[in-house]
């Protein structure tokens, strides 16, 4: 892969930091942090372009918060002034770098490669019934957290060779252990942690079904031995070359007696179905706190399965 240099200066660049602002306040303009900053906007932009050219930038001080649902996490909470903008200003411009790493299997926070596409490639490939008959499906012992910053910095060496634009974001993946869930620039850290696995798997052990949902693997093949194999295979690349460990849930199975329960669908070689936990959340919300704004969000997940009847008994009770 062909390394890229010469970026920083676009990131700390007054245009890059003024269009950094508008993307990381919308839908937060009554925020208190956005609040505060607008009273001083432009003279906090020139301080953020000074502070970046200068490489005087430190990340400050996180917040946390746990959320529940659907799992225990310790969510990390950055102000919007200086970070949040930030870390807009970097995604404006290594945004399109990252993603040219990416393999077409890989989803999650990548524009045109939600949920919905990643369901669709998952469909298309079991049109294939004997090449996919069974499912190898797994994901990640505490991804996030065990990210180890030593590997992630040599893996950003092998596409950016900017060094500036490396200080910047050597101090941010330094800011906290592991990769804060919560920062919007951990998204991107960790799919690009996982894509020259991407490519291991592809180019080198030539799989042909391969989805991978941030760190939720799905792999489809005519062998149950054959994935076992590729099991053992995958702990030792993930061992060996990234410090991660597959988690003790993984599981190979026959998709015809199963189904995959895999991004919120539950897929059949014949039909696929919502996930009974999304199922469940849509009649609850239904009888307790109904609203057009969630009926349409359920519909919009109900559009890409067999739920014809599903909808027609919930919306008629």
């Amino acid at each position: 892969m062909k390394r890229i240099g010469n970026l920083y200066e676009q990131i700390y660049s007054i245009e890059n930091l003024q269009l950094a602002d508008q993307i990381a306040r919308k839908g937060k303009a009554k925020q208190p942090g956005v609040i505060w900053h607008d009273k001083s906007r432009e003279a906090n932009l020139q301080k953020l372009h000074e502070m970046l050219r200068d490489k005087t930038y430190q990340t400050s001080e996180y917040t946390t918060f746990t959320v529940y649902e659907p799992k225990e996490r310790l969510i990390f909470r950055l102000p919007f002034f200086p970070d949040r903008i930030t870390h807009h200003a970097v995604m404006n411009i290594l945004e399109p770098v990252f993603v040219s790493t990416f393999t077409a299997d890989t989803y999650s926070c990548i524009k045109g490669r939600g949920i919905h596409a990643c369901a669709n490639a998952v469909k298309r490939a079991l049109r294939d019934v004997e090449g996919t008959q069974f499912c190898l499906k797994l994901d990640i012992k505490k991804f996030y957290p065990s990210i180890d910053h030593e590997i992630l910095k040599q893996l950003l060496r092998k596409k950016i060779k900017d060094n500036d634009l490396l200080w910047l974001l050597d101090e941010i993946i330094d800011s906290t252990d592991g990769l804060p869930i919560g920062n919007y620039l951990s998204q991107y850290f960790a799919n690009f942690y996982l894509t020259y696995f991407d490519h291991w798997l592809k180019e080198v052990k030539c799989v042909n079904y391969y989805f991978r949902y941030a760190d939720d693997l799905v792999i489809l093949a005519d062998s149950k031995p054959y994935l076992h194999q590729l099991l053992s295979d995958i702990r030792d690349y993930l061992t060996g070359n990234l410090k991660l460990e597959v988690k003790q849930n993984h599981q190979v199975f026959p998709v015809s007696s199963r189904g995959i329960d895999f991004v919120g669908y539950v897929f059949y070689h014949t039909h696929t179905r919502l996930r009974k936990s999304i199922k469940q959340n849509f009649a609850r919300m239904l009888k307790q706190r109904k609203n057009d704004k969630s009926i349409a969000s359920y519909n919009g997940w109900a559009a890409h399965c067999n739920s014809k009847n599903l909808l027609k008994k919930l919306l008629n009770e």
